[in-house]
Order: structure tokens, then sequence, then C-alpha cells
């Protein structure tokens, strides 16, 4: 089964400092069609202006990933977690019981470009966490990479769900496949470029599931492609 979400077809939120697109229900946007993916509950890929972001504030029981994807965010959290976030970095932070947090674009010329995501955790009340890990170019070019894992192996980051999250940079030319094991499923997000997703066409800002397949095949003939790969049961 493939099931294509089109960029265009997304929530939109816009203000002085924020445009934002969701792929599923998020604030003022609902949609009972996309309201989460199994446990993927959020995707919003933002751009925050300069000087700008979002003010201090609470999350409780959600993993929240974070990968940037061009400029720089400023985190700061109540688990004393501080620090910025660069382009080709990553951050993962446990809501568990409760966390307050801001992040904020800093530079004063320059916007940020980054992608959100909230994954349901397979327990409540958990105690708040945070961690960030710098990945390479390299590490991402022509292989999917593994940046947050259930165990954390591999050097990825530990999430507390059966839930795997995957980077990958493809070339022109160049293609992945792997097979699919019997009750995974998984969410391709396209970051930038266009690839052919087990026979689908996908554009910077499509999402498209790969479910009951035995292989995810990405082809990427004419263009390169950016992706985020979600993995889960």
């Amino acid at each position: 089964m493939i099931i294509k979400r089109n960029a265009e077809d997304r929530g939109h939120y816009q203000n002085d400092w924020l445009n934002s697109h969701h792929s599923f229900s998020f604030g003022n946007y609902q949609d009972s069609e996309w309201d989460s993916y199994r446990a993927l509950q959020v995707i919003n890929e933002d751009y925050i202006a300069p000087a700008s972001g979002f003010d201090t504030h609470p999350h409780k029981d959600m993993e929240i990933f974070t990968y940037v994807v061009s400029g720089t965010i400023s985190h700061e959290d109540s688990t004393g977690g501080k620090g910025q976030i660069k382009a080709g970095e990553i951050q993962l932070m446990t809501a568990g019981k409760g966390i307050k947090h801001s992040e904020k674009n800093e530079d004063p010329e320059v916007p940020v470009h980054l992608l959100q995501i909230w994954i349901k955790p397979e327990k409540t009340d958990l105690e708040p966490t945070y961690s960030q890990q710098e990945i390479s170019v390299a590490d991402k070019k022509n292989t999917l990479k593994l940046l947050a894992s259930p165990d954390g192996g591999h050097g990825s980051l530990q999430i507390n769900q059966d839930f795997n999250i995957y980077a990958s940079l493809i070339d022109a030319g160049q293609a992945i496949k792997v097979g699919m094991e019997s009750g995974r499923h998984v969410w391709v997000q396209v970051v930038s470029g266009s690839c052919q997703i087990n026979g689908e066409d996908a554009e910077k800002g499509d999402g498209v599931i790969v479910s009951e397949e035995t292989v995810l095949d990405i082809q990427c003939p004419d263009y390169g492609a950016e992706l985020l790969l979600f993995d889960m049961a």
C-alpha cells in the first residue's frame, strides 16, 4: 500500500515571524483524515524569521524530534538543556511528565528552516530528557543513516517508542532499496529535491506512506533528494 500526502494539501499557518506547514492536524488546522499516522503525531515544516522564535512553553508525554535544514536554532529547557542546533544537527526531547522549553532564532539576518516531529511515547510520565547530535553529510550520503531508535544503537539517540528515524541524502542517479519486515510501516518525508518511492513521484514537502510492502525502493533517477524516513510498528 502506497499513500501520498501532497505538500500543497498540508495545513498552513503564517504570521510575521513563522511560516509553517502541517502534515497532520495541529493548532487551528484540523483534518480528520490526517490527524496522525500510527505513533507519528506531528510533522511541521517551519521557517522562522531572524531574531524571533518560540517563547518558553510546556509539553507533556511526547517525544519531540527536531531536524535543522538550514540556519541555527537556540534551545533552552527546564531540564537544564541548553545549546544551539545548527544545520545538520538533530535534537530529541522527551517531554514525559512535563517540560518547558524555548526555540529561538537569534541570528539578526538569517532565517531558520527546520522540521519538528512529535512521536507518541510507549509510556506516560517519563522523566524529561534532552539530547543533541551532529550528523555529517557523509553519514547520510546515499544511505539510510539511523538518527534515533528504541535502544540507541549504532550511535543513534534513544527514543521511547518502537520507532526508528533515518535521514538520507541521495545523489541524482542513485537509489536505496531495502527489505521491509512484516508489521512495519514507513513514512518518507521529502525535505528537498525529488525522488520516486515505490514508484510514486514525490517532491519537497510530500510525505509517502509505505505499508504492507516487502521492499522499500527509493529511486532518484534525475534529481537528488534529502529525506527523513520514519519506520514504526
